[in-house]
């Protein structure tokens, strides 16, 4: 079952792109990663969803719903934490979350004070005192004090420190295993990398390439770095497969995806002082999508 299904959905800004045809769904109980640089349109998808924003053309359902027609009822049973979190300045942490409790129609307050232990949140400060940090807490707080069964996060680590970081990984995870789903938009690979089942990628307002994180990472990729006092040709290494071409004196680095006993071959008439064969990381990964478009 879907708990989010986008369908061609485009939004434009007077002449200005937001996203371009996007469609992707994310299952029920996944973690599903969306990467991209800022300006690749991950808050605009994120904002449609939540029904802030009207799609040019398209749809975006959640729960079988109509994320814009009928956004107050999806909204009841979804968490949301954006990239930035602002505040009443007055107010005590205590009372805004019991303020944005009261919009649910049950008791929240066990859940408020579990959540505050496990962030390290102090419930008596007034918003004013906070560091950005302890505010980003309070957002974490904020989006998952009714215990939804999907949760949006849109960058929601800046401004966490390391340890934090890792609370709110093992919280997400928790969540997770509950049967809750995960939209996790981010452009931190390693985030993504450890959390996510599946990740989308977009680039300039599409979508570049849905995969799981498992198939990305073992799509044949090598990084091969070879070291050799052979003068190479420049075109010697400009071979179908490879990609991400480096040198450095006499040492060659690039990505490879084809069958390796023809580039070992190739590799094998140079005289070879050393040579590295490794599995690349998702970071290497997602530029070489990125950078290609493929």
């Amino acid at each position: 079952m879907s708990v989010i299904e986008i369908n061609n959905l485009t939004k434009y800004y007077g002449k200005s792109r937001g996203i371009i045809d996007v469609s992707f769904n994310v299952e029920a109980g996944e973690i599903f990663g969306f990467i991209g640089p800022n300006g690749a349109g991950k808050s605009t998808t994120i904002r449609t969803l939540l029904g802030l924003i009207k799609p040019t053309s398209g749809e975006a359902l959640i729960f079988g719903k109509d994320c814009f027609t009928e956004g107050k009822e999806i909204l009841k049973d979804v968490g949301y934490l954006p990239s930035e979190v602002f505040y009443y300045e007055g107010m005590k942490v205590i009372d805004l979350l019991k303020y944005s409790a009261s919009f649910y129609k049950k008791d929240c307050s066990r859940r408020i004070y579990e959540l505050a232990e496990i962030m390290d949140l102090d419930l008596n400060k007034r918003v004013e005192e906070l560091s950005f940090g302890n505010k980003k807490k309070v957002g974490i707080v904020q989006g998952l004090l009714h215990e939804p069964k999907l949760i949006i996060l849109d960058e929601p680590t800046s401004g966490l420190d390391p340890l934090m970081q890792q609370k709110f990984f093992e919280l997400i995870r928790q969540e997770n295993q509950k049967g809750v789903t995960v939209f996790f938009s981010s452009h931190i690979l390693s985030e993504v990398q450890k959390l996510c089942n599946r990740v989308g990628i977009i680039k300039e307002g599409r979508i570049v390439k849905i995969e799981t994180i498992e198939n990305l990472r073992s799509e044949n990729y090598k990084r091969i770095i070879v070291e050799t006092d052979t003068v190479l040709s420049h075109d010697y290494f400009n071979i179908e497969g490879v990609s991400d071409f480096t040198t450095n004196n006499h040492t060659y680095s690039f990505l490879y995806k084809g069958d390796i006993n023809l580039i070992i071959k190739k590799i094998s008439s140079l005289n070879i002082k050393n040579i590295t064969i490794h599995e690349p990381d998702l970071e290497e990964i997602f530029m070489h999508y990125y950078e290609k478009g493929e």
